[in-house]
């Protein structure tokens, strides 16, 4: 009886659990130029989970949320997204893994200089070779407060809308979980809580699990659970209590 409830609670406990690092190490360099940027880093994450990462600069934190994203290789360790072991793909794989499982928010917007905002925000559904969801997009728009400035260019928007944008952009492939590096790095007081205020609307209006690092103790105590990152290691995990 006890062997089937211990099983039942490892399903349980499966079904909720959207991201998981397992001994994730990641060095740059050889000899004595070497750096361990993260050393056997192991975690999970629950979907719809809102979580921090902080850490001063060097610590790995930007590194962790780039290979959790697909976009750099971890030297040793394991990444599953959904139960997909992330890394077992070959590169084909990784790059629609990229485009339809995260969404990527940086600090600097990435916008394409030429494109539109309507443009910038359907790209990743474009390169995706599908159709855009209008709905979504209209939708998006209307959230992010873009909808009469769908036709503008980037340099024809402030910073924050730049920002919005990019975030637009993120979440118009519905992803499980979005990934945003220092979203608020650029922006003034005003703008930055605005930004997160919409970060936290998709997170509970899409369910979709975010993950932000940031420097900003008042964004990370906005967050269900902070962990905080040092040469490489977690020195601390816990949850917020409301």
């Amino acid at each position: 009886m006890f062997g089937g409830a211990a099983a039942q609670g490892k399903e349980d406990k499966a079904e909720m659990e959207i991201l998981r690092i397992e001994g994730l190490s990641k060095v740059y360099g050889e000899g004595s130029t070497q750096v361990k940027a993260l050393d056997n880093v192991s975690f999970s994450v629950e979907k719809g989970e809102f979580l921090a990462i902080i850490g001063p600069s060097g610590s790995g934190k930007s590194t962790l949320l780039h290979i959790i994203g697909g976009v750099d290789r971890p030297s040793s360790g394991k990444v599953f997204m959904d139960g997909q072991d992330v890394y077992a793909q070959d590169e084909e794989a990784l790059a629609v893994f990229r485009r339809r499982q995260v969404g990527l928010i940086y600090q600097f917007y990435n916008l394409i200089p030429v494109l539109n905002v309507v443009e910038n925000m359907s790209l990743p559904v474009l390169m995706d070779s599908r159709e855009v969801d209008n709905d979504r997009l209209e939708e998006l728009l209307e959230i992010l407060g873009l909808s009469e400035r769908r036709n503008n260019l980037p340099n024809q928007l402030s910073g924050g809308q730049q920002q919005r944008v990019s975030i637009g952009r993120a979440l118009m492939n519905a992803p499980a979980v979005v990934l945003a590096d220092e979203p608020t790095g650029n922006l003034d007081s005003k703008n930055s809580q605005e930004i997160v205020e919409l970060l936290k609307l998709s997170n509970k209006k899409y369910g979709q699990t975010l993950i932000i690092i940031t420097h900003d103790e008042n964004i990370a105590l906005q967050a269900d659970r902070i962990i905080a990152i040092e040469d490489g290691h977690i020195v601390r995990d816990e949850r917020i209590k409301r």
